[in-house]
């Protein structure tokens, strides 16, 4: 996909409001709590953040859900409540998921541990590519 980016000259922008919503929950599964606690000890307090941003002067006539790409920032769709002299607009798609690199860090350390708890793996030099495990002798890929 080809596409122009450009700055916004700020006498020129208009000022906007940008909803930035995030997961509403801390844990992927909201359940997931302590002996009496409930789902919503959970909820992220952080799930939506309204900031001020500049903006181009022909997003003043943005329809409402129609999308852009905000750079550096992800896509967003003008608002309901979005007016020609007060913009809102919402985001809708985040450019960077944390929570799926959240995720990921989460299940790596898993199952390091498990490999540690299940054997141990002597270090091998990265050239050789392959490790051995100690207690049964076999190369591991």
């Amino acid at each position: 996909m080809k596409g122009t980016l450009h700055w916004v000259s700020a006498r020129h922008a208009l000022d906007a409001e940008l909803r930035l919503y995030d997961y509403l929950f801390t844990k992927a599964d909201p359940y997931e709590v302590e002996e009496g606690g409930k789902f919503t000890d959970n909820i992220n307090p952080d799930s939506l953040q309204v900031v001020t941003a500049k903006l181009e002067p022909a997003l003043q006539d943005a329809k409402e859900h129609e999308p852009f790409q905000f750079m550096r920032q992800g896509y967003f769709c003008a608002d309901e409540d979005s007016t020609p002299e007060k913009l809102v607009f919402n985001r809708t798609i985040s450019l960077v998921d944390t929570w799926a690199k959240m995720e990921k860090e989460k299940a790596i350390v898993l199952v390091m541990r498990q490999l540690s708890a299940s054997s141990r793996i002597s270090e091998v030099p990265a050239s050789r590519g392959t490790a051995k495990n100690i207690t049964t002798g076999q190369k591991m890929v």
